[in-house]
């Protein structure tokens, strides 16, 4: 069994102290009772050269598994490290769902191979999985889903779960469909074992569950099993035929992803970046968002260059700047993750925008006219000028507000238009609360000082 209380840390020492002092049993004894989620979070830890020799270890069974925990780049690394027949081999026991994740990452000949080595109903079943977007229910639900029909005994039933001796993981219950193949209710399993076999399924069944369209997409479904606390739901077409079931481990896997894209893309980065890739790839990546950034930063050095003259006679105003801005970015960015995260859990609309703009602007009030007392109070004490108190308070209420406003407005936006908030917001609003923060308080000190 998996020693569950050894940390990755400890498993990356032995595994690179093996590897280095080639002992090979080593490798295998690390990764012997791991499940392929362990297997695969210990390949995306090293470094190229190790990487590569440690998935030489992996079993050959469980490649397959591997291969879907692993974020794409790596497992771009790993198919390139594989012939043919092992890619063909590794994915022969996979279900479709499964197989559709690997199948476009597949070089052209191996998919085709692939696909030659299935026979007709898996090929139907995996072009009809393709057909969906990849970020819908068709393409993680899972095809292995027991029917049955309303109209035969509970008996029967168990006679034929029987001549399976096996059933598909997470099955808590079984899907009920008409002569048709529509969805028309669920029998749970403990119903199934806990009552007179003569009775039928229609009498049994739970008919008001509610079936998922493939179509929907895979956060909102996520949002769903959470409100609802499912553990598997029926996966229909426009039509309301039966296509599978989503499981509460997909689920789990979404709401992973989500949580790596959100972190990602906060920085600019991409959630399936892999840690140990080479220097001038990840270099080229970086540089697009350092590139905007720069621009962003000469925008707001190009506002400050309209107040050069007051910036040469009063000192007092270039040592103050920097809090006008600092301010009102914290500010934002308070605002803007919590729209993001929001908007993420679909908690934000056109019905509801308006007031948490108003919302954030009473806030943003509040907390600049405190912040600006504050920082006045100092700059007072500090450089003897009421004016420069007065100014700079102005300056910060402004700010804030402006900084509450922006963090609002700025993902509705970038949404409507197509764009991650998380990935270009906090770009954007950084643009916004240094452009209006220096304008504001060298503008003020122009007016009121010169």
């Amino acid at each position: 069994m998996t020693d569950t209380t050894e940390t990755l840390e400890s498993r990356l020492s032995r595994i690179h102290l093996a590897l280095e002092q080639e002992r090979l049993e080593w490798v295998d004894d690390v990764i012997a009772d791991l499940e392929p989620a362990e297997v695969a979070l210990l390949l995306e830890s090293l470094p190229p050269n190790e990487r590569i020799r440690l998935w030489e270890r992996v079993p050959q069974a469980v490649d397959g598994e591997v291969l879907l925990h692993v974020h794409d780049e790596v497992r771009t690394t790993l198919l390139e490290d594989m012939d043919h027949e092992e890619i063909v081999a590794a994915t022969a026991g996979l279900d479709t769902s499964d197989l559709a994740e690997l199948f476009e990452d597949l070089p052209r000949q191996v998919a085709e191979d692939m696909l030659r080595s299935m026979d007709e109903l898996q090929r139907a079943r995996l072009k009809e999985t393709l057909a969906f977007e990849e970020d819908s229910v068709g393409r993680l639900m899972r095809t292995d889903t027991i029917a049955v029909r309303a109209d035969v005994s509970l008996e029967t039933v168990q006679r034929f779960l029987r001549w399976k001796e096996d059933i598909p993981d997470n099955t808590d219950a079984l899907m009920v469909v008409d002569r048709n193949g529509h969805f028309v209710g669920v029998l749970s399993l403990a119903r199934l074992v806990a009552n007179d076999p003569d009775m039928a399924v229609a009498d049994l069944m739970d008919p008001d569950v509610d079936s998922i369209q493939g179509s929907m997409k895979s956060r909102d479904v996520a949002t769903l099993f959470q409100t609802h606390d499912l553990v598997s739901a029926p996966v229909v077409n426009q039509r309301g035929i039966l296509l599978g079931r989503i499981v509460i481990d997909d689920i789990v896997d979404v709401i992973r992803e989500d949580s790596e894209q959100a972190l990602m893309n906060m920085a600019g980065l991409d959630e399936e970046e892999d840690l140990f890739a080479p220097v001038l790839p990840s270099a080229k990546r970086r540089a697009v968002w350092l590139g905007i950034n720069l621009l962003t930063a000469f925008l707001a050095a190009w506002v400050i260059g309209l107040f050069e003259d007051a910036l040469d006679k009063v000192v007092a105003l270039a040592v103050l700047m920097p809090i006008v801005a600092s301010m009102g970015g914290i500010a934002g960015s308070q605002t803007l993750t919590l729209a993001i995260r929001g908007l993420a859990l679909g908690q934000i609309s056109r019905t509801n925008s308006n007031w948490l703009l108003r919302k954030e602007v009473g806030i943003s009030a509040l907390n600049g006219v405190l912040w600006a007392m504050v920082v006045a109070l100092l700059a007072v004490l500090w450089f003897g000028n009421l004016a420069i108190g007065a100014i700079i308070a102005a300056a910060l209420i402004i700010n804030m507000l402006a900084a509450g406003v922006a963090g609002i407005v700025i993902p509705l936006v970038l949404k409507r238009m197509g764009i991650d908030p998380a990935l270009s917001g906090s770009v954007v609003l950084t643009t916004v609360t240094d452009v209006v923060g220096f304008m504001s308080f060298l503008g003020l000190a122009t007016v009121f000082l010169l």
